[in-house]
């Protein structure tokens, strides 16, 4: 695919960034995208390779040898519908995605990879631009209802492909607006909500209805969702975070970051929004994945006077052992756009104990730990005697990941059964619950994950659906 020789004649370039003097100011995008011509020599690398580890890497299987070659050949009309065929929300996906598929990019083995990324996004913005999104409105109404609860990655791909099946589609989100996690667990600079808000659009017009500020198995019981409708979809995300039980843990001024980013969100939104800021204050970010790397941008926005990351593993290794590792993601240490922006970040530290005045929290004691395989081959952490030592710490924001979905509501009411982690049960064939006409897909039934495994699990849960409903889907798989 792409340019026979064209992995041998052309460079990677990625997307550039505006510096950060400029960027720490506000919360918009700040991305400069290549341009098409930049896009179209990007596509050119694209190997002849045989068999495409990229589309195996990606988790929904895009066909992203075939729109890289598209790209290079200046057809971007059929590159948008290629990219369509496997992915409802590319504008999304090309911006959050960590981007596995680079990872297991033939060309990687001993070069940078193709941007595949930087390809995906460029085809989807222009897509927009030029016109080329149209709402696909079925060309028959089968007469059944779907309801959809929650409206984050999964629960859109899943309304919008049980819409276009022709079936009478209703979504049901506690907040006060549609997208879930895309809406309020994604900050601005990262990814601008009218992104989200022109698919809306897209979906309203294809005959899906949404009702914002309705959560189900709170103030709407969810036996109404199992009377009115032929089959219920459960797509509400996982949302118990991981908390941290150690001494101070009840001190103010230490939230979990989903209690701190959806509040920065609203402001950008418009929203008059009280709550805790960073402004002026030493912040200390437990966790660092991705929300914890949100944590920072959002930080350094406000005004932090410090901030400092905690992880609990060791520092991962500047370059992986590609030989070792590919195709598969590999243990590297990650820089994000945040980091750049002004963290320290300290690796192989457990938190002891939490400190304060007045019932605020002021400083925190942590301690150096060490890693070390047992007899069985797993690995123990022990802490480094002597390695204690203190944080100044005004604001502390844990971002541990999240253990299971909620229990308690929706999922306690409809009665569907748990597996051993605590998701909600079900297969990735049928996507059924234990509970007849129930269905769940996306975080609630995978564990945290990534939104292109949310949008691929939305995907194959509306197929499993259509069937169900029909007896047969045309749906894709």
């Amino acid at each position: 695919m792409g340019k026979p020789t064209g992995f041998m004649e052309i460079s990677r370039q990625d997307r550039g960034q505006a510096p950060v003097a400029d960027r720490i100011h506000h919360y918009r995008e700040f991305v400069i995208p290549l341009s098409d011509e930049e896009v179209g020599k990007q596509g050119a690398r694209c190997m002849d390779c045989g068999i495409p580890f990229c589309h195996n890497g990606c988790p929904l299987n895009n066909l992203i040898p075939d729109w890289n070659d598209l790209v290079y050949r200046g057809n971007w009309r059929r590159a948008l519908e290629v990219l369509h065929a496997t992915n409802n929300f590319p504008e999304l996906t090309g911006r959050v995605c960590p981007a596995p598929c680079e990872a297991s990019c033939t060309l990687n083995i001993n070069d940078k990879p193709v941007a595949i990324a930087p390809i995906e996004c460029a085809i989807i913005d222009r897509a927009w631009e030029e016109g080329w999104i149209e709402p696909h409105i079925p060309s028959h109404r089968t007469g059944m209802r779907v309801a959809v609860v929650g409206s984050g990655p999964a629960g859109l791909a899943c309304a919008q492909q049980l819409a276009r099946a022709g079936h009478k589609v209703h979504v049901y989100e506690k907040h006060d607006r549609i997208g879930g996690l895309l809406r309020y667990g994604i900050p601005d600079f990262k990814m601008e909500k009218h992104l989200i808000d022109r698919r809306i659009s897209q979906m309203h017009a294809e005959g899906v209805n949404f009702h914002p500020l309705t959560h189900v198995g709170v103030d709407y019981p969810a036996k109404r969702l199992l009377d009115e409708f032929d089959a219920v979809v459960l797509a509400g995300g996982s949302e118990r975070p991981r908390d941290l039980q150690v001494p101070g843990r009840e001190l103010g001024g230490i939230l979990f970051a989903l209690d701190f980013l959806p509040l920065q969100n609203r402001r950008v939104a418009g929203d008059r929004v009280s709550g805790v800021t960073a402004a002026g204050k030493n912040v200390v970010v437990i966790g660092g994945g991705d929300t914890g790397s949100d944590c920072i941008g959002t930080s350094v926005r406000q005004g932090a006077l410090s901030i400092t990351q905690l992880e609990i593993l060791p520092r991962p290794p500047e370059h992986e052992d590609k030989p070792l590792t590919w195709p598969l993601w590999p243990n590297k240490l990650r820089t994000s756009s945040s980091h750049e922006e002004g963290a320290r970040r300290e690796w192989a530290v457990s938190t002891k104990a939490f400190h304060g005045e007045n019932g605020h929290v002021t400083h925190m004691t942590v301690v150096r730990v060490d890693w070390q395989k047992d007899g069985a081959g797993n690995w123990r952490m022990a802490e480094v005697p002597g390695s204690e030592f203190t944080l100044k710490a005004d604001l502390v924001l844990l971002a541990m990941g999240f253990a299971h979905p909620v229990h308690e509501g929706l999922l306690a009411e409809v009665g569907v059964a748990l597996d051993p982690r605590g998701n909600v049960r079900a297969d990735t064939v049928g996507y059924q619950t234990s509970v007849p006409r129930v269905f769940a897909a996306g975080d609630m039934r995978r564990g945290q994950s990534l939104v292109v495994w949310a949008i691929r699990e939305g995907r194959q849960c509306a197929r499993a659906v259509d069937e169900f409903l029909m007896g047969r889907s045309e749906l894709p798989g």
